[in-house]
Formats: structure tokens, C-alpha cells, sequence
């Protein structure tokens, strides 16, 4: 069983907006930073850019408002374990981006993330993630799609993150 994380935001204003240089400016740094992660065990690329390659076709939820540009940052990735992931997304540079979400994106009415026990050799799919976000959403957090929140082990039992696995993590950045 490896963690899978979906993330989905929509942009204030459409990508190319100078408002959003500051995401753009930091977008490259936090990828190369994500893909020296501790925990990491692979992520999706991007169709229409160098990296990894996509896990199946992008889509995007039903909270996608098309706003001219085709774009709506969003991310796909597998790791071994919560307090890994917890530790690359609250501290580091990821959290300094975080930490200027407000300026970029709009304020969410819907889970900004969702996690997932994810079985099986191959990647999830895109289409995974968004139908998993799409599920927290409806019917809140289960063993099926949950969040740092209320999180489940992969046995789909309420857990909680072990906070000295989350300071080893960050020790290990």
C-alpha cells in the first residue's frame, strides 16, 4: 500500500496574470525540493511539460471553472508514508509557498487535498484523484479519501500522525 495525495486549486485570476508570478516564480524550486522528498515515491507529470510522465489523461474536478487559460494548478503523487508527506508539505519551501496561497488562489469550497491508501502496481490515474477529491468532498473524510485531518492507516483505522516520524522526516530535508 503507498499514500496517494491529489491536490486541486483554482487560480484567483486566469495563470498568466502577473499576480500569479510569485507561484510562477516558485513552482520549478518546489518540484526540484518535492522530487528530493523523503517519502516520495514517484509523481505525475505534466503533458505540456519536461518531467515525469503524466499518469493518464489531466482532468479536473466539477469545482473547475474554465477561466480562458485551460489551467488549474493540481498535483498527483505516491509516497510511502503520512509523516513524510506531512513534513515535505507544512515545513520547507512548500510551506513558504502555502503560506502565500491567499495571494493566488481562490479560497476553496471544497478539500484542497485528498489522500488515499492506493493498492496495485501501476500509478493512479488523474481521473483517480479527481473522482477521490470529488468523494471527500460528498461524503467527508473515510478509509476511502481522507486528509491530515482525520487520517486512516492502510488498514482503514482512524490514525494519527506519529510526530516523531514527522520530526525524523524533517531532519532527513
Amino acid at each position: 500500500m503507498r499514500l496517494a495525495l491529489y491536490t486541486f486549486g483554482m487560480f484567483i485570476r486566469p495563470s498568466e496574470d502577473p499576480a500569479n508570478d510569485g507561484f510562477h516564480a516558485l513552482n520549478d524550486p518546489v518540484f526540484e525540493t518535492l522530487d528530493r522528498a523523503s517519502g516520495l515515491i514517484a509523481r505525475s507529470g505534466y503533458a505540456s511539460d519536461p518531467g515525469p510522465e503524466p499518469w493518464g489523461q489531466e482532468v479536473y474536478p466539477k469545482f473547475y471553472e474554465e477561466r480562458g487559460d485551460g489551467f488549474s494548478p493540481a498535483t498527483l503523487s505516491l509516497w510511502t508514508d503520512l509523516e513524510s508527506l506531512f513534513s515535505f508539505t507544512y515545513f520547507g519551501l512548500h510551506a513558504t509557498a502555502l503560506a502565500r496561497g491567499r495571494e493566488w488562489f481562490e479560497t476553496p469550497k471544497w478539500p484542497p487535498l485528498v489522500l488515499w491508501w492506493h493498492t496495485g502496481g501501476e500509478y493512479p490515474q488523474w481521473v483517480d484523484g479527481v473522482a477521490k477529491l470529488e468523494y471527500l468532498h460528498e461524503h467527508g473524510s473515510s478509509p476511502a479519501a481522507f486528509t491530515f485531518k482525520t487520517p486512516f492507516d492502510p488498514d482503514g483505522t482512524p490514525t494519527k500522525l506519529d510526530k516523531k516520524k514527522v520530526q525524523r522526516a524533517q531532519a532527513k530535508a
